[in-house]
């Protein structure tokens, strides 16, 4: 059963559907094809989780459009979070893409 929804398949996050336990499965359905990974971290309903690796400095996809940028490494099964998300929208500073 899939415990991620993952929207599009230029997402680099899927977004927990229920809480997900570290060393627990975590699956999801993109174009109709079944995808699981290894969660590393816990991921609480509603948080994203890494669906594959994220490098520093790389954007940090969600329905198909940037929300952030990776902060540090990200790998495949991590919660993302405030801690390695640096985030785009709704910022008043001086945020610009590189």
């Amino acid at each position: 059963m899939e415990n991620l929804l993952v929207i599009n398949s230029l997402d680099n996050v899927g977004n927990a559907i229920e809480d997900i336990k570290a060393g627990q499965e975590a699956a999801y359905l993109m174009e109709q094809k079944k995808y699981v990974l290894k969660a590393k971290d816990d991921v609480p309903f509603g948080f994203k989780m890494a669906i594959c690796d994220i490098y520093k400095g790389q954007d940090i996809l969600k329905y198909g459009e940037p929300i952030g940028k990776a902060c540090k490494d990200i790998r495949k099964g991590q919660l993302v979070h405030v801690h390695n998300l640096e985030g785009k929208r709704g910022r008043g500073d001086a945020y610009q893409d590189q």
